[in-house]
């Protein structure tokens, strides 16, 4: 256990750079005392470990040191493998140097690990998109990786949900990979960072220059704190309906795993039939008529009243479109 501890602190010395007592201690989960105690050891040990005094001091390594102990696992080491994603590093433009550095980690691990790892590569694969979906194509997914990376302005065209293209000057903090679509997050000026779909862009120029970075700003955070916000804004409304029994995971399907599962979540129970009532929440009247016909008579719509008409014209429409008589009435015969 110690011996795990003493390389962890050396691995954060060594990636970090100088870390005050609090901070190891605070990584490693253990008293300062202890952390006293482990840097005296890996000292005694010949790992040249120096003390800076001060407000801004701290521990580091000696300048230029570096360990050739990875510490790596046969576990640790396979999932390196597994999230490593060769269609994005390639969108990226960072293909080869993914392999690359695939075949220097292999060759730098022992024997037991090396194949753990390949059989994990040879046996797990990752596909991004979902089914029925291709990766979308982003044309310009390079120009803004390089902006993000080299911390540089970029001018775009943006094709907005709308009939006309906007033209933005914007500071990009980061690129996240969503369900197959790559989405950036930028700044356009001095306002609140916003994100934008990279397929969208129609034309990008990165400038010359480069930007701060708001102090504190973590992509991680902002895009968990966007995608409950994007939820929020995106189911606006609400339907009660009647769903058929044995449906449940249908309309998860069809109308996405969150507005089903918080609908079935406060369900009461089933009727005589099995049927259930839901109050589903919806994107628009519009939007959740298209849904839920795609369940057919498995579902009713009892609520809003504007909802259940919509949902009989469709059906009414349906009956006259393929030459079905009418509840009750004779079929139309041609003279």
């Amino acid at each position: 256990m110690r011996a795990s501890r003493l390389l962890s602190l050396l691995l954060l010395l060594q990636t970090r750079g100088r870390m005050t007592a609090a901070e190891l201690s605070e990584e490693l989960e253990v008293s300062i005392r202890t952390v006293y105690r482990d840097v005296e050891a890996l000292s005694s040990a010949g790992v040249p470990v120096y003390a800076d005094r001060g407000p801004a001091g701290g521990y580091r390594l000696l300048d230029g040191y570096r360990t050739r102990l990875n510490g790596l696992t046969a576990e640790e080491a396979s999932s390196m493998f597994l999230a490593a994603l060769p269609g994005p590093a390639a969108e990226l433009g960072l293909g080869e140097v993914a392999a690359a550095a695939e075949l220097k980690l292999l060759a730098a691990l022992p024997p037991g690990p090396r194949s753990h790892a390949t059989r994990m590569r040879e046996r797990f694969h990752l596909d991004v998109p979902g089914w029925y979906r291709s990766a979308e194509e982003a044309p310009f997914l390079g120009e803004v990786a390089r902006a993000v990376w080299e911390q540089r302005p970029v001018r775009m065209t943006y094709r907005r949900w709308g009939p006309q293209d906007v033209e933005r000057l914007v500071h990009p903090y980061g690129l996240v990979l969503k369900g197959g679509s790559w989405y950036m997050v930028a700044s356009p000026g001095e306002e609140s960072p916003r994100t934008y779909k990279v397929a969208r862009i129609v034309a990008a120029e990165v400038l010359d220059g480069c930007f701060e970075r708001p102090e504190g700003f973590d992509l991680a955070d902002f895009w968990a704190r966007y995608t409950v916000d994007f939820r929020e804004r995106m189911y606006t409304a609400h339907a009660l309906i009647r769903l058929a029994p044995g449906l449940e995971g249908l309309l998860r399907y069809t109308v996405g795993e969150d507005p089903a599962d918080a609908a079935l979540a406060c369900a009461g129970p089933p009727d005589e039939r099995g049927w259930r009532v839901l109050r589903l929440p919806v994107e628009s009247i519009r939007h959740a008529r298209w849904l839920l016909l795609r369940l057919g008579t498995d579902v009713e719509v009892l609520e809003p009243p504007e909802l259940r008409a919509a949902m009989a014209e469709t059906a009414a429409a349906l009956t006259v479109l393929y030459g079905l008589p009418p509840a009750g009435g004779p079929a139309h015969a041609e003279g």
